[in-house]
C-alpha cells in the first residue's frame, strides 16, 4: 500500500507541476514569448503555444497514468532542452543562480527516467485499466 501511495504522491507532482506550468502560460502567453524570444528562438509565441499545449498533455498522461513512460521520457527530453536553453552554461556569467536552475533540471531527469522504467504503478494501471508500456 505505501509504495502505492508513494507512486500516485510522484504522479500528483509531475502532473502538478506540468499543470502550473501550462497555467502560467496560459495566463500570459506574451510574457512566456518574450521569454522564449529572449533565449533567442525564432516564432516566441508559436513555440509559447507549442509548450502550453505540450504541457497539457504531459499533465494528462501522468495524472491518468495513459502512455505514462512515454510521457516521462518525453518530458525528461523536454526538461534537458529548457536546461540549456533557458538557464546553460551562457547564462551563468551573468546570473549564478541559473547554475542551479540548471542542475535543477537534472534532478527532475532522474525522476522522469526512474518513473519511465517503472511506470504508472501496477495497482493503479489495473484499476483504471491501463497497461504498462516500458517494460
Amino acid at each position: 500500500m505505501a509504495k502505492t501511495i508513494a507512486i500516485l504522491v510522484a504522479r500528483l507532482i509531475f502532473g502538478g507541476l506540468f499543470v502550473m506550468a501550462t497555467t502560467f502560460k496560459f495566463l500570459d502567453m506574451q510574457a512566456t514569448a518574450g521569454f522564449i524570444s529572449g533565449a533567442g528562438f525564432p516564432f516566441p509565441l508559436f513555440l509559447a503555444w507549442i509548450a502550453a499545449i505540450f504541457e497539457v498533455g504531459l499533465a494528462l498522461a501522468f495524472l491518468t497514468g495513459a502512455f505514462f513512460s512515454e510521457a516521462a521520457l518525453l518530458a525528461g527530453a523536454y526538461v534537458i532542452f529548457l536546461a540549456f536553453a533557458f538557464h546553460g552554461p551562457s547564462h551563468w556569467q551573468a546570473n549564478q543562480a541559473e547554475f542551479g536552475f540548471f542542475v535543477d533540471h537534472f534532478t527532475f531527469l532522474a525522476g522522469l527516467l526512474f518513473a519511465a522504467v517503472h511506470g504508472p504503478g501496477e495497482k493503479l494501471a489495473v484499476h483504471l485499466g491501463l497497461k504498462r508500456t516500458l517494460a
